[in-house]
């Protein structure tokens, strides 16, 4: 799907305001773009350029709850996330984010959040990462700690990040290990708890929302 067919279809599903589109940058890679609440990305998995997938198929294991992968192909609409804040907050679309806020990731297409939890990942045995709830349905196992590698006070698109679960203390990690069945050839997902050079990812290709001046 090509980014103005993308774009137009976020304003069909998500209701944004079609008279502020020229405000929008849609650039697969774009150094020092800010991300901002609404915005709707892919993350890239650092080292191996994996994007955090999502699809309507459950762990057979754990949970048994909708699966999390890295995906090896840059156009799978699968593949995006929107970017929202806690709720209850005074955080609105637009804003930006500095390092240590706590954010949420809705999966585009199943609206469930990106989600994690004590049950055991697959492959490895780590923590197992998830989609859960709904779009009226979410909880602190939804809640994800943004934090930038490097100097940086609020996120762009070409800073290097870590994502930690709050519930569980484990960052979103991947690795080489990959499905060979239902999800073959996408490799695992999960959470652990140490830092390790697996746990970076970064924002690559989207829609990204301009910055609110509105304060």
């Amino acid at each position: 799907m090509s980014i103005s067919c993308f774009a137009f279809a976020l304003f069909l599903v998500l209701g944004y305001d079609v008279d502020s589109t020229s405000a929008w940058s849609s650039q697969p890679v774009s150094e020092g773009v800010e991300i901002t609440y609404g915005t709707v990305l892919k993350l890239m998995h650092e080292r191996t350029k994996f994007r955090l997938h999502s699809h309507d198929v459950p762990y057979g294991s754990g949970s048994g709850q909708q699966s999390v992968t890295g995906f090896p192909n840059v156009d799978d609409a699968n593949s995006y996330w929107i970017v929202k804040p806690q709720p209850d907050t005074s955080a609105k679309q637009g804003d930006t984010i500095k390092s240590g806020t706590i954010i949420r990731l809705q999966h585009m297409r199943t609206r469930k959040w990106l989600h994690s939890h004590l049950h055991a990942s697959p492959i490895s045995g780590n923590l197992e990462v998830s989609c859960f709830g709904g779009a009226t349905e979410s909880d602190t196992g939804d809640y994800w700690r943004v934090f930038i590698e490097g100097s940086g006070k609020s996120w762009k698109q070409d800073q290097r990040i870590r994502l930690q679960h709050v519930d569980t203390g484990g960052y979103l990690h991947s690795h080489d290990k990959k499905y060979t069945r239902i999800a073959g050839g996408q490799q695992e997902v999960c959470g652990v708890r140490e830092k390790r050079a697996d746990n970076i990812w970064l924002a690559a290709e989207g829609v990204y929302l301009p910055v609110n001046e509105t304060k």
